[in-house]
C-alpha cells in the first residue's frame, strides 16, 4: 500500500490553515493510505509550514473548530427566550459556522439550512415548541432546527446508520411535529392540528414552513383554500429562497426587500392594524353588501400594490398576506412573528420570508466563517482526477438523447424533485422538448398523457417514491385509456442515506397490478439502453421501467445503440441443475454473486434475468420449473411484486403441484432506516450471501447456509 509522507512531495499548496481540517476529513477518500502525521502543508501567502498531526478521535477533532460560545449553551429552544437581539444574531452566525464545519466532511450541502438560520432562531425565540407545533415541508432546511432542539451532538451522524434522519421525524424528537419527506404536506397537517386544537379547546400555535418549490404542488393550494374556508388560526411561512413566487423561478422577477417593504410588513402584522381592518369590515357589512364588496376590492387592490407579484393569490385563498420580510434580518422576523403570535381568532396568516443562499455564502466568506473557495480548490485537487462514477441516470439520458436524435416526437416530462444533473445533457440538446414540473407529480402524469394524445412520445421521469403521489392519475389518466406514456421510475429500491422517505419499495407492486401496463426492469446498463429503445417503439399502451440510484454495474462498458427487446422475453445467463435464481432488475447482479459463492461449494445454479414483471415470460418459467426442483425469485421491492406474479402463474399452471419448490426474496415488510446502500441491502437480506444462504437451505445444507448468513 502506497504511503504519502514528507519524503514524497505531495505537491499541494493551501492558502489557509483552516484547510488542514478539511484535508483531514477528505483523506479517507484517497485510493491509497496517507500518513497525516508526515504531510507538510505550505502557505503561499505567509510562507509558513504546517505539519498535520495524525487523524484525531471525533471528540478531539472538535477543538479545531472556531468557538461557538452562545450555541454551546443551547440545550433546548427554551434557552433562546432570554437572549438579546444581539445574541440572537450571533447565535445565527454560530449556527452557520457549525453547520458548515460539521457537514464539510459529507456530501450534504448545508446551504438550505444556513439560509434559514435567522428564521429558525426567530421561530424558536417567539414560539414555544414543542407545545407550539412547528412543521417543515423540506428536510434539508431543518438542520438548524435539529441543532436547537437537542440534536447538535448527533448532527455529524445525519443520514448515517443509526444516526439522525435527513428529514423531520416524529420518532426522533418531540420537536418534530410531523414527518417531512416529499414536501407539500405541512399546511394540510398543520390545518388538521389547528382544527383539532380548536375542538379540544387548547391554545397552542401552529406554524407551517413551506418553500417556493412546494408552491408548485396542488396540495399546497388545496390546503390553503381549505384553511381560508375553515378560518382556523395558524401561521404559514413561505421561505422564498429564490426571490420569486412564479413557477419559472429562473425567469421570474426578484422580490425586493427594502426599508419601505420592511415597514409595511411590520404594519401589516401589527395588532392595531389588523383589528382596525377587522373593525372596518364589520362597519361596511352593516352599511350594506355593496359597500362591503367595494371596500374588499379597494383593500385587495391597495394590498396588491404594496405586495410583490402574486401576493394577492394568497388573499384570494383566504390567507392574510404579510411580506415580503427579509429572512436575514432577525429583528424584522422577530417583530413580525411576535405580532402574529399575539393575535387570536384572526384566521390563517401567510408570512412571505425572502432568503438567499448565495447571500449567505458571500456573508460567510467575508466573515471568515467558511473558506468555500479554498475548500472547492482542495476538492478539485483531491477528487477531480477520480471523477464522478457514471450512473444509471447518465446511461439512460445518453441513450434517450440518441433515440431523440432519430425521433423528433420524443419529449421528456420530469417531476418529483429539482432536475437531475444527468438530464442537463438532454436539456442542452433539446431545450424545447423537456418540461420540468417540480413537485407537481400529479399534473406531470396527466400532462404527459395529453402530450401522448397529441401525437408525441413522452418519457415521464419520476422517482419511485414521488410517483406514489400520482398513482390516481397513472390509473385513470393513462392505464385505463391505454395511452402510451413511458414511465421512467428512478431511485427504484433502497436509496441509502435518504432512508424510507425516498425508498422506491412499492413501484413494482403498484404498477404491475394495472391491466394495460408493461412493467420491466434492466439488470445492467446494456439492458437499460435496450429498454429505452423498446419503450420508444411501444405506441399502443403504457410502459414503465425502473432503475436504481447509484453507479453502473459494468463500469467502462461501451454503450451501443439500443436493440428493442421482445415484449415479455426473459433470458438465461448461467445454466445449472440444482437451483434456479430468477432475478428481476438490479438483483440479477446479486444473483450472479450468489452463483459464484455457491459454485465454490459445488452447487450448480441457473441464473435467469426475468426482464419483465408483466407480461411474464411464461415459456421460460415452464422450462425452468421443468428442469429444476427449486426456484428462488429475487427482487428489490415489496411483497406483492414480481415474485407474487410468478407464484400466481405457476400456481394456476399447476407447476406448484409438481416437484418445484418456490421461495421469494423481497424487501422485508418494514421500513428500512437510512444507512449506506450495502448496509441496507444486508439488513434487507438481499445480498449475494443471503441469496446463497436461501439456496443452501432449500438443498438441506443448513449449516453452510448459516455460515453465509453470518458473513
Amino acid at each position: 500500500m502506497a504511503t504519502v509522507s514528507a519524503r514524497q512531495p505531495f505537491g499541494i499548496h493551501f492558502h489557509s490553515q483552516t484547510l488542514i481540517r478539511r484535508l483531514d476529513c477528505s483523506i479517507s477518500h484517497f485510493p491509497f493510505h496517507v500518513d497525516l502525521s508526515r504531510i507538510t502543508l505550505y502557505s503561499s501567502s505567509q510562507g509558513l509550514v504546517h505539519r498535520v498531526r495524525a487523524r484525531p478521535d471525533i471528540d478531539d477533532f472538535y477543538w479545531e473548530k472556531a468557538p461557538t460560545p452562545i450555541l454551546d449553551t443551547i440545550e433546548s429552544p427554551l434557552c433562546l427566550k432570554n437572549l438579546s437581539l444581539r445574541e440572537l444574531k450571533q447565535l445565527a452566525a454560530e449556527i452557520r459556522l457549525d453547520l458548515s464545519s460539521v457537514l464539510s466532511c459529507t456530501q450534504i450541502s448545508p446551504n438550505p439550512s444556513m439560509a434559514v438560520a435567522e428564521l429558525t432562531v426567530a421561530m424558536h425565540h417567539v414560539f414555544h415548541a414543542p407545545v407550539d407545533k412547528i412543521l417543515w415541508d423540506v428536510g434539508n432546511q431543518t438542520y438548524a432546527h435539529k441543532m436547537l432542539t437537542g440534536r447538535r451532538s448527533m448532527l455529524r451522524t445525519i443520514r448515517q446508520k443509526n444516526g439522525l434522519s435527513g428529514f423531520t421525524s416524529r420518532f426522533e424528537s418531540e420537536y418534530d411535529s410531523f414527518g417531512a419527506g416529499h414536501g407539500c404536506n405541512s399546511i394540510s397537517a398543520g390545518l388538521g392540528m389547528a382544527v383539532a386544537r380548536d375542538i379540544k379547546g387548547r391554545r397552542e400555535r401552529i406554524v407551517a414552513v413551506i418553500s417556493n418549490w412546494t408552491t408548485m404542488s396542488g396540495q399546497v393550494y388545496e390546503a390553503m383554500g381549505n384553511a381560508g374556508y375553515l378560518d382556523s388560526n395558524m401561521v404559514v411561512i413561505l421561505n422564498d429562497s429564490r426571490h420569486s413566487l412564479l413557477s419559472k423561478i429562473e425567469e421570474g422577477p426578484k422580490t425586493s426587500v427594502n426599508a419601505l417593504s420592511s415597514t409595511l410588513s411590520r404594519l401589516q402584522s401589527s395588532k392595531s392594524f389588523r383589528r382596525f381592518r377587522e373593525a372596518a369590515k364589520g362597519v361596511t357589512k352593516r352599511i350594506g353588501r355593496g359597500m362591503h364588496e367595494l371596500a374588499a376590492k379597494v383593500d385587495e387592490y391597495a394590498r396588491g400594490m404594496m405586495g410583490p407579484l402574486g401576493s394577492t393569490l394568497f388573499e384570494e385563498l383566504g390567507l392574510y398576506y404579510i411580506g415580503p420580510v427579509d429572512g436575514h434580518n432577525i429583528e424584522d422576523l422577530i417583530s413580525v412573528l411576535q405580532e402574529v403570535a399575539s393575535l387570536d381568532s384572526m384566521g390563517p396568516v401567510l408570512i412571505h420570508v425572502v432568503t438567499d443562499e448565495n447571500q449567505v455564502e458571500e456573508h460567510n466568506n467575508k466573515s471568515n466563517i467558511t473558506d468555500k473557495q479554498q475548500d472547492d480548490n482542495v476538492s478539485s485537487v483531491l477528487f477531480n482526477n477520480a471523477g464522478r462514477p457514471e450512473t444509471y441516470g447518465d446511461c439512460f439520458v445518453e441513450s434517450l438523447v440518441a433515440e431523440a436524435e432519430k425521433d423528433k416526437d420524443i419529449v421528456v416530462v420530469h417531476a418529483g424533485i429539482t432536475s437531475e444533473p444527468s438530464l442537463e445533457l438532454f436539456r442542452e440538446k433539446f431545450p424545447d422538448r423537456i418540461f420540468n414540473m417540480g413537485v407537481a407529480e400529479q399534473h406531470a402524469v396527466t400532462f404527459a398523457s395529453g402530450l401522448s394524445c397529441g401525437g408525441l412520445k413522452p418519457f415521464c421521469i419520476i422517482p419511485s417514491s414521488f410517483l406514489q403521489r400520482a398513482y390516481d392519475q397513472v390509473v385513470h389518466d393513462v392505464d385505463q385509456q391505454k395511452i402510451p406514456v413511458r414511465f421512467v421510475i428512478t431511485s427504484g429500491g433502497l436509496v441509502g442515506s435518504d432512508g424510507p422517505v425516498q425508498c422506491g419499495a412499492f413501484d413494482i407492486t403498484f404498477m404491475s397490478c394495472l391491466p394495460n401496463m408493461i412493467v420491466m426492469a434492466p439488470s445492467d446498463e446494456v439492458e437499460l439502453v435496450n429498454m429505452v429503445a423498446t419503450a420508444t417503439r411501444i405506441n399502443d399502451r403504457p410502459v414503465c421501467f425502473r432503475y436504481p440510484r447509484g453507479a453502473l454495474v459494468n463500469k467502462g462498458h461501451t454503450i451501443d445503440d439500443g436493440v428493442p427487446i421482445e415484449i415479455g422475453k426473459g433470458r438465461v445467463l448461467v445454466e445449472g441443475k440444482d437451483v434456479v435464481l430468477l432475478g428481476y432488475g438490479s438483483m440479477v447482479h446479486n444473483c450472479l454473486n450468489a452463483h459464484s459463492l455457491l459454485a465454490n461449494l459445488g452447487v450448480e445454479v441457473t441464473v435467469a434475468d426475468a426482464r419483465f414483471c408483466k407480461p411474464l415470460d411464461i415459456k421460460l418459467l415452464r422450462e425452468l420449473c421443468e428442469h429444476h426442483s427449486f426456484l428462488v425469485t429475487v427482487e428489490e421491492g415489496s411483497i406483492g411484486g414480481f415474485g407474487s406474479h410468478v407464484a400466481q402463474f405457476i400456481a394456476l399452471d399447476g407447476l406448484l403441484d409438481q416437484r418445484i419448490k418456490w421461495r421469494p426474496i423481497v424487501l422485508p415488510d418494514s421500513y428500512i432506516e437510512h444507512a449506506t446502500p450495502n448496509q441496507q441491502l444486508d439488513k434487507a437480506g438481499l445480498t449475494g450471501h443471503h441469496i446463497a444462504a436461501t439456496a443452501l437451505s432449500l438443498l438441506g445444507r443448513t449449516r453452510e447456509a448459516l455460515s453465509f448468513m453470518c458473513f
